[in-house]
């Protein structure tokens, strides 16, 4: 038994595996560093750095749009999780993480927004959750999240409006930009530990 296996024997709800019956099994990913399964409700991915780990309904969509474990978040470093919040869902990776609610659709986030965004509380901040992926060039990137700001916020300001780059925090990562905006710039990111497993 493999590591997918065991984890398939604890999730039952994902069903059969998908390949069932056509004498397919798990399979190398092309990156090398990992193996993978696909399952009637889901996936379940494996490498040596993450472990076992399920992704699945609009999580899983967005994850593979974003090149799956060849793409820049990597393998799960998660099962789908409940938010604190009860309203969302997410999977955190090595690269990143993606969260979903009814109202905001899947929207992966990483890097210096991510930490920003862990720093200031998740989806408990006043930005609330994330509802566009991060987009932006070089060293001008941003995320929009559902939620305004309150009047204790920092100064308000026209989201999306800006054509110069932001500015950073003492962190050197990403600043709230007014708005529901999260921006970062280009210099080197440090990973988040909050809510890792």
């Amino acid at each position: 038994m493999t590591a997918i296996d065991d984890k398939w024997a604890q999730i039952q709800w994902i069903g059969p595996p998908f390949d069932a019956g056509a004498g397919s099994h798990e399979g190398p990913n092309p990156d090398g560093r990992g193996s993978s399964r696909d399952f009637v409700n889901g996936s379940i991915y494996w490498s040596q750095e993450t472990g076992a780990h399920e992704v699945h309904g609009d999580i899983r969509i967005k994850y593979a749009q974003r090149g799956g474990s060849g793409g820049f978040l990597g393998y799960p470093a998660t099962d789908e999780l409940g938010c604190p919040d009860g309203a969302g869902r997410f999977n955190h990776f090595q690269g990143g993480s993606v969260y979903w609610t009814l109202q905001t659709g899947a929207h992966e986030v990483h890097g210096a927004i991510r930490d920003l965004w862990a720093s200031m509380g998740w989806e408990n901040s006043f930005l609330g959750y994330p509802t566009t992926d991060e987009i932006g060039t070089g060293n001008s990137r941003s995320s929009r999240c559902s939620s305004a700001a309150t009047s204790a916020g920092p100064p308000r300001r026209a989201p999306w409006r800006t054509t110069a780059p932001p500015s950073t925090d003492r962190r050197g990562g990403a600043t709230w930009a007014g708005s529901r905006d999260l921006t970062s710039s280009s210099w080197p990111r440090a990973r988040s530990q909050n809510r890792w497993t």
